[in-house]
């Protein structure tokens, strides 16, 4: 079975381990206080241009999020969010668990709008609801979709205007950034939000993501927080190593992995729009949603492992493809193989 169920099946890219395993021995200081925490932490600094904030290393994705949500907001608080964002339909109510609502808003795509964040303020007004403080948002989306430069900057204009806090979670980040309709930097968003983060453990690394809050009001006693959530390594260090090699400044080992699992599932993409089959939602990142008849999805699941997204109608489904940085071209091939030899024969 050849697994294309998401893009961190596998461990970690070899330079990864390389420079874990030449570090093993090093004794090192705990808690992420480390000199490698401090080089990748100057890496990432340098990288983004700005020398005045503050970066934390988190074990995981939903831990990140919780973090930053239930630290930022007051207790009569929630947090806007796409009704397929991440802290809605794959934290296990994580943001709930804390007091704080995720107030939801319907987008086709993924992606949340101006006007979108406007109708959730409208909705919520005065003492006798909660209020509406942050607005999360991924990059790229849980649909694979990412925003544009101007978007982005759309977003940032309502929540200055309504004193709102912007979060963007980069579980993903490196897929959005070197995707070929991409027109955002890293940069960009360094300067247009209040908090993002960079995904590692979805694009080589082991485990592990970088925290950045760029909001000076945002950062006061955070290491305190991260540490009462449990989110605090001793061997920090190990997040540290791994960040390091990712932004080594003269390789940018990071861009390359994403690169890849772009490349392969553009072949992915061009294969199944050659076949005819049409997609639950735009294809531009290393996720791919194709809509298939049910009858040719049982035979997809003799060979791939893949996940199941949505039901289209009475007899097709949407599915998702990921592909990764380990992502192999004989593996694409397969997959290519696959839907020639098949698709003529369940498209009838």
């Amino acid at each position: 079975m050849i697994s294309f169920t998401n893009d961190y099946s596998e461990g970690a890219h070899p330079k990864v381990l390389e420079l874990l395993v030449a570090s093993n021995l090093e004794q090192n200081k705990g808690y992420g206080e480390d000199i490698h925490c401090d080089k990748a932490k100057e890496y990432i600094k340098q990288h983004i241009k700005r020398e005045d904030v503050d970066i934390h290393f988190i074990p995981g994705g939903t831990q990140t999020n919780l973090l930053v949500i239930s630290s930022f907001l007051r207790p009569h608080q929630c947090v806007i969010a796409a009704d397929t964002g991440h802290i809605n339909v794959h934290e296990t109510g994580a943001i709930e668990a804390t007091g704080h609502k995720v107030v939801t808003m319907v987008s086709p795509d993924g992606k949340l709008t101006p006007q979108m964040i406007q109708k959730a303020l409208e909705g919520h007004d005065g003492e006798h609801m909660v209020q509406p403080k942050m607005v999360y948002i991924s990059d790229t989306t849980e649909l694979g979709t990412i925003y544009t430069k101007q978007e982005l900057e759309d977003i940032q204009k309502v929540c200055q205007e309504n004193k709102l806090l912007l979060f963007l979670d980069g579980a993903r980040l490196a897929s959005a950034l070197t995707c070929k309709s991409n027109d955002l930097s890293i940069e960009d968003i360094a300067r247009l939000v209040d908090v993002f983060y960079i995904g590692g453990t979805k694009n080589g690394a082991l485990l592990g993501e970088a925290l950045v809050i760029c909001n000076e009001d945002l950062k006061e006693d955070f290491r305190f927080l991260i540490k009462q959530r449990g989110a605090m390594l001793a061997k920090g260090f190990v997040i540290g190593v791994q960040f390091e090699t990712l932004f080594q400044p003269e390789e940018l080992l990071y861009y390359e992995l994403a690169k890849h699992a772009n490349q392969m599932a553009e072949q992915l993409a061009d294969a199944i729009t050659a076949c005819e089959f049409d997609f639950y939602a735009p294809v531009v990142s290393n996720q791919l949603f194709p809509v298939l008849p049910n009858s040719f999805i049982a035979e997809l699941e003799k060979n791939f492992l893949f996940n199941w997204q949505a039901k289209v109608g009475e007899d097709k489904s949407a599915i998702r493809f990921v592909t990764s940085w380990a992502t192999t071209q004989e593996q694409v091939d397969k997959l290519v193989e696959f839907f020639k030899a098949y698709a003529k024969t369940y498209r009838a």
